[in-house]
């Protein structure tokens, strides 16, 4: 590492210290330079401001849990796979609260951390699998963000929540009611072309000679309204 990526760390890593023993209001930039001993306009220089610090502390302490524990492999069951995407995003929210609220507690329209990103994509990638595999029924679109929205609002009731005071099923039986949700809890016959719907358009994602692009926009728009219909009934 350059002598300006080891600064660059140990003022993440100061940031962090302070975030995680006393809070988001420990954060300034006078905490942080004396904390990793440097002078306050090496920050600006490095991450242009304090959200730009946080920024890359909320991605570090992601980084670090992905390498610890959520360098998930991949079954022949997307469905489970899911399943344990979910458990790890919650297990990392209640482990890192600190770290979680910066990536998920204040969302700010139009502004997503780099972490937060890295997990939006993985979390598409394992719903874009269902489809695949022809189990979903609802649009990839669609299910990422009833995953996401139901995930991620559990984890930060979680996190407001006294520990005695948890109910720790709770996880459990809203992954379980999303994952029915986008895989299946239509009536047979709605589910049926809402899965064929979903399964079509992901694997047609390497078909692009086939169809002008007014055509493929056309063909992904109708499918996905397929896929959706479902769930309005």
């Amino acid at each position: 590492m350059s002598e300006r990526g080891e600064v660059r760390q140990r003022i993440i890593d100061a940031a962090a210290q302070l975030l995680q023993s006393q809070g988001r209001d420990a954060v300034t930039t006078r905490a942080v330079s004396a904390a990793a001993g440097v002078q306050p306009p090496t920050i600006y220089r490095l991450f242009t401001d304090m959200r730009g610090l946080l920024d890359a502390v909320a991605s570090d302490g992601f980084d670090t849990y992905l390498v610890r524990k959520h360098d998930q492999a991949l079954t022949d069951d997307p469905v489970e796979d899911l399943r344990t995407g979910w458990d790890l995003h919650v297990q990392f929210g209640l482990e890192h609260p600190a770290h979680y609220l910066l990536m998920y507690g204040q969302p700010v329209p139009g502004h997503r951390t780099a972490a937060a990103e890295r997990a939006s994509q993985r979390l598409r990638m394992l719903v874009g699998r269902i489809a695949t595999a022809g189990r979903l029924a609802v649009s990839v679109e669609t299910g990422a963000g009833m995953i996401h929205a139901a995930g991620t609002g559990v984890t930060l009731s979680l996190i407001g929540t006294a520990p005695e005071d948890r109910d720790p099923d709770l996880p459990r039986r809203l992954r379980e009611a999303t994952i029915d949700s986008i895989t299946g809890a239509a009536p047979t016959d709605a589910r049926d072309y809402a899965q064929r719907a979903a399964g079509l358009k992901a694997v047609l994602g390497g078909a692009t000679e086939l169809f002008t692009a007014g055509e493929r926009a056309l063909l992904d728009e109708l499918l996905d309204r397929l896929a959706d219909a479902p769930l309005a009934r």
